[in-house]
């Protein structure tokens, strides 16, 4: 038989076929005939994509119960103010379980009384978040315990830690998760806990800028206390004179839960402005039954600190510098000038896997910039 060339009939099929073929476009606005983001939550259907528009939404919290679904915010940037509200006592948002990307929201003030109020709370599922922020949130964005749940955040902003003596924020806090990717986005303002704490299986974080800032008061600046396969490649990591905690970058500190712990630390600038000293990175070995893989390659390390002492493994490249060596760090300029002597003593990319040699850099104000192959390799996150 002829396949058919009807029209109808292509449609027909095409209907059947794609489940998502009717999908409408909720508008959220104070104009708009849905004013309130909980009502948009109720109506969408798998599929549906949620436009929200410019404005400031207070105590609009909602739980999205969705398989598939789209959330967006047009033009200015929307901002979701807790108020004193929370969703199911948890967030801001609540995604219970599905495929969600949102873009383009605010998350502002979660406070529940358990101290872990976050900006977005992922239960389960696979969630994307780009280009948005969270500001003052006891967890900008929190997941729970599920084993093949996996998150992405690209060119976004955290920041910000309440003050509260009583609870331990972290800007950023991954459970036991498959997998979380962080790419091109910025992380400061730390208070007693840590910018980035995850206990994701893998955990990769590439061209980001992770520094405290003169007034953050964070512990760790990267946290990955059960260990599991992390590659970090082309971030720029900074630790305040006011830091609680002389550790930059710590991997297995509770123990070991995964099968695979191996550690990649390939083009970053590790910064400390601790008086003491800081730790640039600390694996402590005794928390493994087996020796956990270490491979540290053309990193900078600037101020007062040790990066070996406390981990052994494959290390190349790895250069010490001081602030004052920097550009204008005051700026966030954190690259070497052109004619240091530093930028002479980076290794070549034979000491790494391909996936490994860095493509981009970190681009202020969040978001990357592409990097071509340099002739010589110089160590640290910043290249040009």
């Amino acid at each position: 038989m002829r396949p058919t060339r009807h029209p109808c009939v292509a449609l027909l099929l095409a209907l059947c076929l794609d489940p998502y073929a009717s999908a409408a476009i909720l508008r959220v606005g104070p104009q708009e005939r849905i004013t309130r983001i909980a009502d948009a939550a109720r109506l969408a259907q798998d599929g549906d994509t949620v436009h929200i528009l410019p404005g400031t939404y207070k105590g609009d919290v909602a739980v999205w119960l969705q398989k598939r679904l789209t959330i967006e915010g047009i033009g200015p940037r929307p901002v979701l103010l807790a108020d004193g509200k929370s969703a199911e006592g948890k967030a801001i948002w609540v995604i219970r379980n599905g495929q969600f990307d949102i873009r383009n929201i605010e998350f502002r003030g979660a406070r529940v009384p358990d101290q872990n109020g976050a900006g977005i709370r992922l239960e389960h599922g696979n969630l994307s978040v780009r280009n948005s922020v969270f500001i003052d949130n006891q967890n900008g964005i929190l997941t729970a315990n599920f084993a093949d749940a996996q998150l992405t955040i690209q060119d976004s902003l955290f920041a910000q830690a309440p003050q509260q003596a009583q609870s331990l924020p972290h800007l950023l806090y991954v459970g036991r998760i498959a997998q979380v990717t962080i790419t091109g986005s910025r992380f400061h303002g730390g208070y007693r806990g840590h910018l980035i704490k995850s206990r994701a299986r893998r955990t990769d974080i590439r061209y980001n800028l992770i520094v405290d800032g003169d007034q953050g008061q964070a512990s760790y600046e990267v946290d990955l206390p059960n260990g599991g396969h992390a590659t970090l490649v082309g971030n720029i990591v900074g630790q305040s004179a006011l830091t609680q905690n002389p550790v930059v970058v710590s991997y297995g500190a509770e123990g070991a839960i995964w099968p695979d712990n191996t550690l990649f630390l390939s083009h970053n600038t590790l910064i400390s402005q601790y008086p003491k000293g800081a730790w640039f990175l600390r694996v402590p070995q005794d928390n493994f039954a087996t020796p956990p893989t270490v491979h540290a390659v053309n990193n900078l390390t600037v101020g007062l600190g040790a990066f070996t002492l406390a981990a052994s493994g494959n290390f190349h490249g790895n250069v010490s510098a001081v602030l004052r060596m920097l550009n204008v760090p005051e700026r966030d300029d954190f690259s070497l000038p052109s004619d240091s002597t530093l930028r002479l003593l980076g290794t070549g990319p034979e000491h790494l896997p391909p996936d490994l040699v860095p493509t981009a850099e970190f681009a202020l104000p969040v978001g990357t910039r592409p990097l071509p192959m340099p002739s010589k390799w110089a160590p640290g996150a910043l290249q040009n």
